[in-house]
């Protein structure tokens, strides 16, 4: 059953991509808006499986390890402040009105405070595919977008864990804080040191593929060690990618990586987001599940936006950047999925928000191909 299911989504992903580039959007939305189909809630061809959801979690890590790979590191110290200044208003913003939102549904204050949580999360897998389809991954914005991500993360998992201590969950603040320390301080030391050992070290081994597969190893162990230390397993892969990108390995690494994931596990991962989606839950309140999915995208298109503006970018940069923030993805359903646990969030109300990712995530690569076709238009122009 498996394999009749990845050979349907290798398939039907491909030929949507392609479908979704000749109507000039991206390749992911295709692969998207094709999952959808695909799944329960339109064809039924294929499953929401545990073990289909392992391998698109294999996808989005290669992915973000692809992304480390092609990081400009030059242009990513010069946007630090952008970075810093986008993942902390992007969260400001999304997390204020969500909150209001909340209060303004009858929710309590503390679920009116989770929703806002939620809002803030970011997950910049799909815009990375996006900025990589438009060659801009490398571009300022898109340095910005990275920085940003990997900020936004840390506040959003240590804000996350304030409330849930203040409600009494068993989350102490002081430890949640104290591993992401020396998870960032580890892995900067071993991203340093260990990383270009390890590819020398099996360099010379007479086996096929030992240095990809060395890297695959590190990619793998950075993104266990960050979902550990309750850190995004993403944001491991990533920083993996940018210290193997240290090293003389990075060509040949990057370019057989980027074959292996592309070739199954990256379609996967997108094709799989809209395969999880359930409309039954959330088409009972389908005006609730509009007015958050514009709220969610429009608060952290402007509060990003704005973050990217006071850093002295151009309007037209500034809403580039804050576009690719957009995208909520398995960030926010993994914030989603604790709140329902814990009964922040009602079943309904979990059901809409599932829809509200998938609307932040299907949006942003139109919305990036906009922004950055405006950019080169006003340059032109100009």
């Amino acid at each position: 059953m498996l394999i009749v299911q990845l050979a349907a989504i290798l398939f039907a992903a491909k030929i949507a991509g392609d479908i979704s580039v000749r109507l000039g959007q991206p390749a992911v939305l295709g692969k998207l808006l094709i999952g959808i189909v695909l799944g329960p809630s339109v064809l039924g061809i294929v499953e929401d499986t545990d073990i289909l959801k392992e391998i698109s979690q294999i996808g989005v890590i290669l992915l973000m390890f692809i992304a480390g790979l092609e990081t400009d590191i030059d242009q990513f110290k010069r946007t630090g402040k952008a970075a810093t200044y986008v993942g902390v208003l992007g969260i400001v913003v999304p997390l204020a009105l969500g909150y209001v939102a909340g209060m303004a549904i009858g929710l309590s204050m503390e679920k009116a405070v989770f929703l806002g949580l939620l809002l803030s999360a970011t997950s910049v897998s799909i815009s990375v595919q996006a900025l990589k389809e438009m060659d801009q991954l490398k571009s300022k914005e898109g340095s910005a977008i990275l920085g940003a991500a990997v900020i936004d993360d840390i506040l959003v998992i240590i804000a996350l864990a304030f409330l849930m201590s203040l409600t009494g969950s068993d989350v102490h603040l002081g430890t949640v804080i104290l591993k992401k320390i020396i998870f960032f301080a580890v892995a900067i030391l071993l991203a340093w040191k260990v990383v270009p050992f390890v590819l020398r070290l099996f360099a010379p081994l007479r086996v096929s593929e030992s240095v990809i597969s060395a890297a695959l190893i590190i990619c793998f162990a950075f993104a266990y060690f960050a979902e550990a230390a309750g850190v995004a397993a993403i944001i491991g892969a990533y920083i993996a990618g940018l210290a193997v990108s240290f090293t003389n390995y990075k060509q040949e690494v990057f370019e057989k990586v980027e074959t292996i994931g592309y070739s199954i596990f990256v379609p996967v991962f997108f094709t799989s987001i809209g395969v999880a989606v359930e409309f039954s839950g959330a088409l009972k309140h389908v005006w609730l599940m509009l007015g958050l999915s514009v709220l969610a995208v429009l608060t952290k298109l402007v509060g990003a936006a704005l973050g990217a503006k006071l850093a002295g970018f151009s309007w037209n940069s500034s809403f580039a950047v804050g576009a690719g923030m957009v995208s909520r993805g398995e960030v926010a359903l993994i914030i989603a999925g604790i709140g329902l646990e814990t009964g922040l969030l009602t079943s309904d109300l979990f059901a809409v928000l599932v829809v509200v990712v998938l609307v932040t995530t299907i949006v942003t690569p139109p919305l990036l191909k906009a922004i950055f076709k405006g950019k080169q238009v006003t340059r032109q122009a100009a």
